[in-house]
């Protein structure tokens, strides 16, 4: 009787529900978005092999692993399941591309992708295998990383790497065959793995976009581990040394711990993420919208532009909005992807702001500089956040206009969805470099029948069409 009221730990509640979910279990909306998922991911990942920081991955994992089963996808080198995941989880990242659960910022799709291909490279993995397990990583990911919204990235820590780990751990047990206590242990395990400084924001560096593929690597790891009999703490969400109680420390901080175990099987927090039709910090989306409306409804040119006003959100502020000095002149792509100001700048003078923006000949460009410069934001207390990305833009012109636009919702958020055209769309555009049209028809066939498809490794092959130019 005297353990009647024992509370069972978070991680073995998340555990027992990602063992008996079935892939028919499923909404079938989720089971639409996911597979739109795995496309975004796949052409991502191409689109991330073609700049210096995807070649200097791809370098870095064919380095450390020796020749192995599975293959990084766009080059198709051979590495070891470990090494593939890291890789193909964070070239995704690499144009900050990628989709976002709104409320948490936590990019989950790309790390659950990656581990699941790499996974299927290795065992019998079905295409609703596959559904199965990154919708259900994708869950756990937000959940955990909606228990503190909006602390993380004010103290300087990335949610993608804090708590993508933990989704990819449970995807990694069920493709294992792993039970309900193996992955307790194994989300115990990859709570020491998660990681995510965002210092490089400073000086705009590259090492956030690692934290997708490391959240692979680790939710892997785990998952192996703990499959080897290595134990881990149960309480690694809620315990008194645990993820939220070392990273946010302050008493009096925002924590719902209720928010990983309520409603689950019937409320799928998941749906709550958005596709990026930019790459860029997706605080900025509705923003970038607002002004490029502005820019073709009014023919406004950059020398017309005598100040750009912008609300904000104060939870946005430190992400995209300070410090000026950096985000007036972004000192790399990586930075300017951060930018309001600068964002804002380069899409209003070129018109567009789409996979070759944040180029540097853009970065130098003294007129969108100058531009960067007129734009200026305000903390309105009415904004909402985190939760909902909404922007508004004022524009006031040398002719003594003002002219204003007002996005309530980011586009390719539930409430304002990007279409699978449009997705479809960003996929081409994305791939193109690897793959003919013909290639990118065949393998964006093949997902969109995923819940059919036997094997996987499909998915990877048809990925991996080695361009001559590549050595």
């Amino acid at each position: 009787m005297g353990h009647a009221n024992v509370r069972i730990p978070l991680s073995n509640q998340l555990a027992a529900w990602a063992c008996r979910t079935r892939f028919e279990d499923l909404p079938d909306d989720v089971v639409a978005a996911t597979r739109l998922r795995v496309l975004d991911v796949i052409g991502l990942a191409l689109a991330g092999l073609e700049t210096g920081f995807g070649r200097s991955v791809r370098e870095a994992a064919r380095a450390m692993a020796s020749p192995g089963p599975c293959r990084i996808l766009g080059s198709g080198d051979r590495v070891g399941v470990t090494a593939a995941a890291f890789a193909n989880g964070a070239l995704p990242q690499a144009l900050e591309f990628d989709d976002t659960h709104v409320e948490s910022i936590v990019h989950m799709s790309s790390p659950a992708v990656a581990a699941a291909l790499a996974l299927a490279e290795i065992g019998a993995v079905s295409g609703r295998d596959l559904i199965a397990a990154v919708a259900i990583a994708n869950e756990i990911s937000c959940r955990v990383g909606s228990v503190s919204s909006g602390e993380l990235h004010r103290r300087g820590f990335h949610p993608t790497g804090l708590f993508a780990p933990f989704g990819v751990s449970y995807l990694a047990c069920r493709l294992l065959g792993l039970d309900a206590e193996a992955m307790g242990r194994a989300a115990g395990i990859c709570g020491s793995f998660a990681a995510g400084l965002l210092e490089c924001w400073v000086d705009g560096t590259q090492s956030k976009f690692l934290h997708s593929g490391w959240a692979a690597h680790s939710g892997l790891m785990a998952a192996f581990l703990a499959r080897a009999g290595t134990t881990g703490p149960a309480q690694i969400f809620e315990g008194r040394f645990g993820l939220f109680a070392a990273h946010v420390q302050d008493a009096n901080a925002h924590r719902d711990f209720h928010r990983i175990d309520g409603g689950l099987g019937t409320h799928w927090e998941s749906r709550n993420s958005s596709f990026k039709p930019f790459p860029a910090a997706h605080v900025i989306h509705p923003y970038i919208d607002a002004v490029l409306r502005l820019r073709q409804k009014h023919r406004i040119r950059p020398a017309d532009v005598e100040r750009i006003d912008c609300p904000v959100a104060a939870f946005i502020v430190p992400i995209v909005c300070e410090p000026t000095t950096e985000k007036f002149a972004p000192a790399s792509d990586s930075h300017g992807r951060v930018s309001l100001q600068y964002t804002l700048a380069e899409a209003l003078y070129h018109g567009s702001l789409g996979k070759n923006a944040y180029r540097a000949e853009s970065l130098g460009h003294p007129e969108i500089l100058a531009l960067a410069r007129r734009v200026n934001y305000t903390v309105d207390p009415q904004f909402p956040g985190p939760g909902r990305f909404k922007g508004a833009v004022r524009i006031a012109l040398a002719d003594g206009r003002t002219v204003e636009e007002v996005e309530e919702y980011n586009r390719g958020s539930a409430q304002n969805p990007m279409s699978e055209a449009e997705l479809r769309a960003k996929f081409d555009d994305n791939a193109g470099a690897f793959l003919s049209a013909a290639e990118r028809d065949r393998i964006a066939a093949e997902i969109l029948r995923l819940d059919r498809v036997s094997d996987a490794r499909t998915l990877v092959q048809l990925a991996t069409k080695r361009p001559s130019s590549m050595v």
